[in-house]
């Protein structure tokens, strides 16, 4: 069948559906609008309200500042969940996409003001846009691909490199435009990007037509989910309700100790706990019970390594700004800047490394995603050791080169590559299918978790110094990868074979496969 007979969501360019690329520069915008305030965020708290040449900050502590950052990155990506159900139940994966790149126009364009209620009220509208857009338009991706395609793994690396390449762009102009403009410049910068990632998805959806639709439930169909009739069957599951109650116990106690904001936290864990524990219950045969324990557990990875991955924007950004020799050739580089290292890496590297985890598969060689996984997290924790340098020469010289920075980000990124968009593919797989924008959401909020870990972290630099907690990162990290190195055996047997079946499907027609709407 010739190009020119296909309709639009069949064609392929590079061998990859076109719709990939409408999702690839969807979420390009939106990361670029996401990761150039992440950078300015830390470092505009923490300026003092007199300001300097980037204008007047909110003068709030590194522990203070750090504090927010945790809560504001978790909450990005906890919203998810919400966000993966609203699309399931409601109005698909699609339109999702487009309410929550509305939502996050709105958002930062308020963030332009410089009242404190439009920082808040900015931060809450991003929250909720990215809920929305983020957990669905990855679904949306697995989506274009046959069940057992080999180009999927693939396609997310193409994905990832979208992402990577909006947060390069971010860190390289947004540091430029604050230092001339001001830091709600870049600010508003964030907005006018996103709405070129609304105006690319809106053009793009006659490349999208067969992916991310809203099916309304059928009374009679099996893949029906109805999240009431499953907490509804909780009083009924003596198990799973005893978890449920001991766990509010210990969200109470985490109010009462730790303030309401904890509280809240651990009371809507304490639900999700609920449900996912009430979804096992319900899966019908014990491939898929076995498979759904192994993705609960790859989460622990997840959570992991972003707690010590996302310490880019908080923690290692403090310490560029204050501990680094930033002069490169008589001009001092923006603190801003160096986090478009991690971006850069990813453009250089993503598909090399995707293709050589593709041809070790191919080859019989072990290359299953957790393998790759829990690879990655030694091998950023390995970054770490060069920020461990960085602050042992600091204590001597009351400065550090940037070349630490450099490792260390180079290090960070090989280790993304090997579990973040290996995780995205990983849920596509094993997720059942009328639960796969959910498990989705569910993944995101194990990143947003580990974001909230990453503050934590990063708050106890303030006690213990940035070496000791640089340092700390290293041993855990390494210690939880090989770990899940020794017990991969028997995790890989709980998958039920669903990656060797996995093998190349170039010349097959790529119709796509419903994941959330089957």
């Amino acid at each position: 069948m010739s190009d020119t007979t296909l309709k639009p969501h069949q064609k392929e360019l590079f061998g990859q559906p076109i719709g990939l690329y409408i999702l690839f520069l969807t979420e390009m915008w939106e990361r670029f609008s996401y990761y150039g305030m992440r950078a300015l965020l830390v470092l505009y708290m923490t300026t003092q309200t007199i300001g300097d040449d980037r204008g007047a900050g909110l003068g709030w502590t590194s522990k203070e500042a750090l504090a927010l950052y945790g809560w504001y990155t978790m909450l990005v990506y906890v919203m998810s969940i919400p966000g993966g159900m609203i699309a399931d139940k409601l109005i698909g994966q699609k339109r999702a996409v487009l309410v929550g790149a509305i939502i996050l126009c709105l958002g930062h364009g308020v963030l332009v003001l410089t009242d404190i209620w439009a920082f808040y009220t900015g931060l809450g509208l991003v929250i909720l846009g990215v809920g929305l857009l983020k957990p669905n338009i990855s679904t949306m991706v697995g989506g274009l691909y046959k069940d057992g395609d080999i180009r999927r793994d693939k396609g997310f690396s193409i994905f990832y490199i979208g992402i990577n390449l909006g947060s390069l762009l971010a860190t390289l102009i947004v540091g430029l435009v604050v230092a001339e403009w001001g830091w709600h410049a870049g600010f508003g910068l964030a907005g006018i990007v996103m709405v070129l990632g609304l105006i690319n998805y809106i053009y793009g959806q006659k490349y999208l037509t067969h992916v991310g639709n809203f099916v309304p439930a059928k009374a009679d169909d099996p893949n029906e989910i109805s999240y009431g009739k499953l907490y509804s069957q909780l009083p009924k599951s003596s198990l799973q309700l005893t978890v449920t109650i001991i766990l509010a116990a210990l969200s109470a106690i985490g109010w009462y100790f730790l303030g309401w904001g904890y509280g809240l936290l651990f009371l809507f864990l304490t639900a999700i706990a609920a449900l996912l524990m009430m979804i096992y219950k319900e899966l019908d045969s014990q491939a898929y019970k076995d498979r759904f324990l192994v993705l609960l557990l790859s989460f622990i990875m997840v959570i992991i390594f972003w707690g010590a991955f996302e310490q880019a924007g908080g923690l290692m950004n403090l310490y560029t700004e204050t501990n680094t020799n930033r002069m490169l050739f008589g001009w001092e580089v923006p603190t801003v800047m160096f986090q478009s290292l991690n971006a850069g890496f990813i453009i250089l590297f993503a598909t090399a490394v995707a293709g050589f985890w593709a041809k070790r598969k191919l080859k019989g060689k072990e290359a299953s995603s957790l393998f790759k996984m829990a690879l990655g997290i030694i091998i950023m924790g390995f970054g770490f050791l060069f920020m461990v340098f960085a602050a042992m020469e600091f204590e001597k010289s009351g400065t550090s080169s940037m070349i630490w920075l450099v490792l260390a980000y180079l290090f960070h990124t090989i280790g993304e590559l090997c579990i973040s968009p290996v995780a995205l593919s990983f849920i596509t797989k094993l997720a059942p299918i009328k639960y796969a924008s959910l498990m989705m959401g569910v993944y995101f909020a194990a990143t947003g978790l580990g974001n909230k870990v990453a503050g934590i972290v990063g708050e106890s630099a303030t006690d213990f110094g940035e070496k000791t907690v640089f340092a700390g990162i290293v041993v855990f990290t390494v210690i939880i990868g090989g770990l899940f190195i020794v017990i991969l055996k028997p995790l890989k047997r709980l998958t039920h074979g669903v990656e060797d079946q996995e093998r190349d499907l170039k010349h097959e027609e790529a119709e796509g496969f419903e994941l959330a709407d089957n």
